[in-house]
């Protein structure tokens, strides 16, 4: 058996009544903090995985894309749209399926997608681009009201140049010409010269003329 000093003894005796006291607190505190590392890196390995197989679904859309089957294309993508609806890559996935849709006239479908990229999109640029394209749709079936009611929401300043040119289009198919000239000319003022669009505009404009 070991000797030790008065002085040894006195700090052995003294840790021992410390790590009695505070010895259980010390080793639940340890543990729990244990299993919160252990916990947090599991979450970050679960997310890591889920980006990943988001990821994956995303590529195959993508080359399901090129067979321009509208049916393949929205089955890929609902696998996004229902396994992952928090990725970016489902909304994106949702973009190319009403694309689809519209390229096989079923404008129905092409509104379910566009709508659930508003409802559930995290980024707000592509609620603003959705509610632009589905805009279009609505032109194309004469629901002009419908149409610029969508638009009348909320938008980012990039957008504000191409909502006001397409209510200039949709106000000039409901022979709202004196409306539709106010639209493409304030199109034209939040559209920068530099932008390819602003000329296409400024013809539209000059197509009106000064009739009513």
């Amino acid at each position: 058996m070991a000797t030790y000093s008065f002085e040894e003894r006195e700090k052995i005796d003294g840790f021992k009544a410390w790590w009695d006291r505070y010895g259980t607190a010390i080793t639940v505190f340890l543990t729990v903090l244990l299993v919160t590392i252990g916990g947090m890196q599991a979450w970050k390995y679960y997310q890591q995985q889920q980006a990943q197989q988001a990821a994956d679904l995303y590529n195959l859309v993508q080359q399901v894309q090129s067979s321009n089957d509208p049916a393949k294309i929205n089955d890929a993508a609902q696998l996004l749209t229902e396994g992952f609806p928090s990725s970016g890559y489902a909304s994106r996935a949702a973009l190319i399926a009403a694309q689809a849709d519209v390229q096989a006239n079923n404008n129905k479908r092409a509104i379910q997608n566009l709508q659930w990229i508003i409802d559930y999109a995290k980024e707000a640029e592509l609620h603003d681009l959705a509610r632009l394209r589905m805009s279009g749709i609505l032109l194309d079936e004469g629901k002009y009201d419908e149409a610029l009611r969508l638009l009348s929401a909320g938008h980012g300043e990039s957008f504000a140049g191409l909502y006001w040119d397409r209510k200039g289009d949709i106000q000039v198919a409901a022979k709202k010409i004196s409306e539709a000239r106010l639209s493409y000319q304030t199109a034209i003022d939040k559209l920068s010269k530099n932008n390819n669009y602003y000329n296409i505009v400024q013809m539209k404009l000059d197509g009106l003329g000064d009739s009513d």
